[in-house]
């Protein structure tokens, strides 16, 4: 199989430590491999390279094992007891393996809330170990085979996660780029879409000034319920039609019409597959499929799903898939759940699946699938698919600390059914708050079940939530050019777009907020998971503000950090705080599907920073210096294409501008795509409002009888400073939300 051929590198013999029993290769100065019994060099399902580090080291062999010295630490392997000790040579402390940091599952289907995680590659201790004994190793065909033999890889790197992870993908593959249309908003929903409303619906979407860069066509583009009777489904819960490879030309009369007027509409394409019953007699490919798998198709047999045969897996792709490719299927949707056997032992179809069909796309198209987790190395098979989730609080919950726990096992890319996909309960607030994560997340695919009452279009919910929906897809789409920066970072350097908090600070309060991430380099978001407890109409999430200033995106408050403090919300936002001195290049046009960068507005907060946009079309280099009042932005650009730029900076009241010599408004900072020199004199930085007033907006929320509304009020209005204001409160009878909220008002500066 030519097409699937790989190279098997064997690592460099000065790395390796062994003897008859055992194996260790010393990967890098903090990772270690320890084979037991049999060796293996080929590559595995989850490793592909073991030759890139080039790590100094020290060992001394006994009779019971090996002690290896390397600049990081000391690492002793016991050949009798089959243990390993590590000592950090730095911190000079041991590690251990405790308080693995989890990583992720390979599906959420059908879950309500919380799903129990498996260890990841990050431990409080210092330490993780993975099993990869039971992997397969390939053949430089990309052909599989079982192995014999355990095989161990030891991450001793401390709390220095970032650094594991790079090694990690420097082992198994680094995350693959990801095309940029992939990166705004998609549409999906299980419905019996015909051509004609399928094509009404998105210029619905079009009028509404929303744009979707991604159209998700499901099942129903093939034929589904006209399936001759004969044939019957390998689970008869999901019907015969389940597998299809035929369009339905009752829904789509004229199918190549309606993808290219969909690419017209600048939408790529995907759609779903259920691949496990095969090819049958009925389909349109089938005299093809039968042909190329040795089976004369006026027999009717049934050209069986089987991944582990050659012929099947070349006509798979060239006969299967290729044809509806050229006619302008951009990606497909691998919608495998039909459990983890094969005919090959080990062999889980899911894995086989995606490495496949990634490859064959990577080769043949955008480099894209859309698929479920197949456990370590999946990151290499970009995107994920989390399954059918249900419609409820407790899903939305656990959705922000699933997704960024994941980076610990570097599944950087995961996408969601944001909105939900089945059963629950109609809820216009959940639906909101959903969607705001989902803008903030690494892919925002809005999908849904085929029911009356699920659909995911805002205009379908009540006024304010439709609005404020329709503003933060628009928002989504602004930030490509800071998402797609970050897909460049995640595929060239390693570091994930959505990251815990404890990656960057060590301190405890950083482990204790499970929902809050960083979201880029600049920004920091904690998704608002939790509904809106009358008669107050704010809802709160706990957060954590590293050291520093922090000022909310969308309200401009300022919050100095060090500190843990509960922050409360509107339905109209949620926390997402830049950091000193950030940096964020969106498009100016956030209502049309374009993807090109044509007019960028970027937003920045004063400080020292320096931050690279990246696109296939070139750079640019923005540089801030801030100190003594003057702030001074250099911007050297090479984007082909780009024609102007502006820049708004937050948190400023009011300063002396200058673009290169030229004096302009604080409010009108706008040039051409060239490089510039911005500075800013006698800045005067924007200051909070009285603190009365904020309490007094506080209390409008609250909405209760009003006298008792002035009598709550009465103890805390008298205060003089905002000192006296929060001992008022703390004293007072209000509820313990609006106490909350009243003491988050009063950090604002």
């Amino acid at each position: 199989m030519e097409r699937f051929k790989i190279s098997i590198e064997k690592a460099d013999e000065s790395k390796i430590v062994s003897n008859k029993d055992y194996r260790i290769t010393v990967i890098s100065d903090r990772l270690f491999r320890v084979e037991i019994g049999k060796f293996c060099d080929n590559p595995t399902q989850a490793v592909i390279s073991r030759n890139w580090g080039r790590p100094q080291f020290s060992v001394v062999q006994k009779k019971c094992g090996a002690v290896i010295e390397t600049e990081y630490v000391k690492f002793s392997y016991d050949n009798v007891l089959k243990t390993v000790k590590i000592f950090d040579k730095v911190k000079n402390k041991n590690l251990s393996d405790r308080g693995n940091l989890k990583g992720t599952v390979r599906t959420l289907d059908f879950r309500l809330g919380a799903v129990k995680l498996p260890d990841g590659l990050m431990a409080k201790g210092g330490v993780s170990i993975y099993d990869d004994s039971k992997s397969l190793a390939l053949n430089e065909d990309g052909t599989l085979f079982k192995r014999r033999g355990e095989d161990y890889y030891i991450f001793a790197y401390g709390d220095d996660y970032i650094g594991c992870l790079k090694d990690f993908f420097s082992l198994t593959g680094y995350p693959p780029l990801l095309p940029k249309y992939a990166l705004s908003n998609w549409w999906s929903r299980y419905y019996p879409y015909s051509e004609e409303s399928y094509l009404a619906l998105m210029k619905k979407f079009k009028d509404e000034k929303v744009p979707i860069t991604v159209a998700t066509v499901d099942m129903d583009w093939h034929i589904v319920s006209d399936v001759p009777k004969e044939y019957k489904a390998s689970n008869p819960l999901q019907g015969a039609g389940w597998t299809g490879y035929t369009w339905n030309e009752k829904l789509f009369p004229d199918y190549k019409r309606f993808l290219k007027s969909l690419h017209d509409m600048g939408l790529a394409v995907t759609l779903n597959l259920h691949p496990r019953d095969g090819v049958r007699a009925f389909e349109a490919p089938y005299e093809e499929m039968a042909k190329a798998n040795g089976i004369d198709p006026a027999t009717k047999k049934t050209v069986e799903f089987d991944l582990t045969d050659k012929k099947f897996l070349e006509s798979y792709f060239d006969v299967l898939h290729r044809p509806y490719e050229k006619d302008g299927v951009n990606f497909w949707w691998i919608d495998w759940q039909q459990g983890t056997k094969s005919k090959m032992k080990g062999l889980d179809p899911l894995w086989a699946l995606n490495h496949y069909h990634f490859l064959d796309s990577k080769a043949n198209g955008d480099g894209l699938i859309l698929s479920r987790y197949a456990g370590i190395g999946s990151h290499r098979y970009p995107l994920g698919f989390s399954g059918d989730c249900i419609v409820a609080w407790k899903s939305l919950k656990f959705q922000p600390y699933f997704t960024v726990t994941a980076s610990n096992v570097g599944y950087t890319w995961w996408s969601h059914d944001i909105g939900g996909h089945i059963f629950g309960k109609g809820d216009d607030e959940l639906y909101l708050r959903w969607l705001q994560f989902g803008v903030f997340s690494p892919i925002n695919r809005l999908h849904s079940s085929s029911g009356d009452f699920t659909g995911k279009e805002p205009w379908l919910y009540r006024r304010d939530v439709a609005e404020t929906a329709e503003e933060f897809l628009r928002l989504r789409h602004s930030l490509l050019p800071y998402i797609n920066t970050a897909n460049y970072l995640t595929h060239a350097q390693g570091v994930p777009l959505m990251t815990p908090m404890y990656y960057k600070h060590k301190d405890k309060a950083a482990y204790k907020v499970k929902n809050e991430y960083y979201f880029g380099s600049e920004i920091i978001v904690n998704p608002i998971t939790s509904k809106i407890k009358a008669p107050f109409n704010r809802a709160g999430v706990k957060t954590y503000l590293p050291d520093g200033v922090w000022i909310d995106l969308f309200t401009g408050d300022r919050y100095k950090g060090a500190k843990t403090l509960k922050l409360w919300r509107k339905t109209s936002g949620i926390p997402v705080l830049l950091k000193e001195g950030a940096i964020v290049p969106t498009l100016t046009d956030g209502t049309q599907n374009k993807l090109d960068y044509e007019d960028l507005t970027v937003y920045v907060s004063l400080g020292n920073n320096v931050y690279t946009l990246t696109d296939e079309n070139g750079k640019i280099e923005y540089k801030q210096t801030y100190q003594n009042g003057k702030a001074e932005l250099e911007i050297v650009s090479d984007l082909k294409g780009l024609k102007a730029q502006t820049v708004k900076f937050i948190g400023v009241d009011s300063a002396l501008v200058k673009v290169d010599s030229k004096s302009v408004d604080l409010n009108g900072i706008v040039f051409d795509g060239g490089s510039h020199r911005i500075t800013l004199e006698e800045i005067k930085e924007k200051v909070a409002k009285d603190f009365k007033e904020r309490l007094i907006d506080i209390m409008q929320d609250y909405h209760i009888f009003i006298p008792l509304r002035h009598l709550l009020f009465k103890s805390i209005k008298k205060a003089k400073t905002a000192d006296e204001a929060k001992a008022a409160v703390k004293r007072s009878l209000l509820r313990g939300d609006v106490k909350s909220a009243m003491l988050e008002a009063l950090e604002i500066f």
